[in-house]
């Protein structure tokens, strides 16, 4: 989705608002959009939250979308694949070059899970996409972690209007 007006409240609404039920019906819309991605077995990571944010938030939103489609395509899921090692502060609003530097070396692979990714063809899954900062941040460490490969699938991207 192009994450503006209803697909902007949508997104909000299972991020901030306690819709986690919303993931639910995100999860076939996923599994259509990353046809492609999903063949050949891959492993569905989700995108990390921090855990001061995840007590905050008590759900990790990426983690309900990966589940909701690993429980679609029957796709293999690690939820705690990995972490965020660095506490960032909101990036609404910075710029691109901001955001890459506010989230270098912010997500690591959790040490007992690497064996599980080294080999593997991984599907991030994320919300929203808007500069590419945090699904770069989580390929990298899929990457040091030995993955074969590495693609990403968000619900909604940011685009800028023509």
């Amino acid at each position: 989705m192009v994450y503006k007006d209803k697909a902007r409240r949508f997104v909000l609404s299972l991020k901030h608002g306690d819709r986690t039920d919303l993931a639910r019906a995100a999860g076939p819309w996923l599994a259509r959009a990353g046809r492609d991605l999903l063949a050949d077995a891959p492993l569905i990571v989700p995108v990390p939250l921090h855990r001061f944010r995840l007590i905050r938030r008590t759900y990790n939103q990426a983690a309900l979308l990966a589940t909701q489609l690993a429980g679609v395509t029957g796709t293999d899921i690690m939820v705690d694949a990995l972490h965020r090692t660095k506490a960032t502060a909101p990036l609404e609003g910075h710029s691109k070059d901001q955001r890459f530097a506010a989230l270098d070396a912010a997500i690591s692979v959790n040490p007992a899970l690497r064996a599980q990714i080294k080999g593997r063809r991984i599907v991030l899954v994320d919300d929203v996409m808007t500069s590419g900062a945090t699904f770069a941040a989580a390929t990298e460490a899929c990457f040091a972690a030995g993955a074969d490969d590495v693609c990403v699938l968000a619900l909604a991207r940011v685009v800028k209007d023509a």
